[in-house]
């Protein structure tokens, strides 16, 4: 008990010395630098125990996306002294079976996905009867709470689809395309219903087989080939917006080709004009967030959000934003 207390008193001073140092511009600027520095150097910034954080997402191979979201987890996990685990699997069975894995080997915490809420219910409560504090992000912000979880970091992604709505009103479009690439997914599903019900003209939804990235082109190339008054395609993923580029090229349409998420091609796309914009969720944030509110529970009992989703989105970005997001996509956190 005594080294525990010696353990809490070191970091609680260490907290207040940085604080104090943030009251002039260079003390908190030295403090700001001494944690990046050690967060560089592989050190950890507190003297908190080695606690282990697992991530289980609904995420498929190679989504730039998720990349980004583990590495706001990884430098946070750094930062706080934590072994971070990562596994993911876009079938929603497997992604529990891996989420029960991580229960089973006794992990501090656990950060999920609830893409598929129904699959993950069960394991979900599973690890809060086991004791293992849960955070949800990026999807499942409607049952976040009633499955158990402390909070949910992400956007709404009904919010989220208003804003696309309200994007097409304001660049005068009439008739847009909601391209959704996994069925099931309830974000997605969110995500078109949103932009629907602000959006003043008429939207359609188009599903396609997001692991096939030839029949998504073709799905896209068609429908714009068969109805020539699409003025807009929304893409739900950023690695989706230039295959819905190439599309349209080869149909020969002009409709405007938008998407949700951001990498550094669908910076690069706003720059030069062949993307109109892009609804950013910021998912370094939601990884780098997670790790953090874990710890915070785990050192000091705290919870953020009052019961209601911590948002990071959603943030619409265009060409105007480009050149400056093109410098952050290159080191992989936007």
């Amino acid at each position: 008990m005594r080294r525990k207390g010696r353990v809490a008193s070191a970091v609680l001073a260490a907290a207040l010395g940085a604080s104090l140092a943030g009251c002039s511009s260079t003390g908190g600027l030295r403090a700001e630098q001494e944690r990046a520095a050690q967060t560089a150097g592989g050190k950890a910034a507190v003297n908190t125990p080695r606690w282990t954080f697992a991530m289980v997402t609904h995420s498929g191979d190679g989504d730039t996306f998720w990349d980004i979201v583990q590495k706001g987890a990884q430098q946070a996990a750094v930062k706080d002294n934590i072994k971070f685990l990562y596994g993911h699997d876009e079938e929603a069975q497997r992604q529990s079976q891996l989420v029960q894995s991580y229960i089973d080997q006794k992990v501090d915490g656990l950060i999920v996905t609830l893409a598929k809420p129904s699959a993950m219910k069960d394991v979900v409560e599973k690890a809060e009867k086991a004791g293992i504090p849960v955070i949800t992000v990026n999807s499942g912000a409607a049952e976040s709470k009633a499955f158990g979880a402390l909070s949910h970091i992400g956007q709404d992604e009904t919010v989220a689809g208003e804003a696309v709505g309200d994007e097409l009103n304001k660049r005068g479009r009439k008739k847009a395309l909601c391209v959704l690439h996994e069925q099931g997914n309830v974000g997605h599903e969110q995500r078109c219903d949103g932009a629907k019900k602000t959006f003043k003209g008429k939207m359609e939804k188009l599903y396609v087989e997001g692991t096939n990235m030839p029949d998504v082109q073709s799905s896209i190339e068609s429908k714009l080939q068969a109805d020539d008054s699409i003025d807009a395609v929304v893409t739900l993923g950023a690695p989706f917006a230039a295959t819905a580029v190439k599309a349209r090229e080869q149909a020969g349409s002009k409709a405007e080709i938008d998407t949700f998420d951001l990498n550094a091609q669908v910076a690069n796309g706003l720059k030069d004009g062949s993307l109109g914009f892009a609804v950013d969720q910021q998912p370094y944030l939601q990884g780098y967030e997670a790790i953090d509110l874990l710890w915070l529970y785990k050192y000091n009992s705290d919870v953020l959000g009052g019961g209601k989703p911590v948002l990071t989105g959603p943030q619409v970005i265009t060409k105007k934003d480009a050149a400056a997001l093109q410098e952050l996509t290159k080191r992989g956190t936007r």
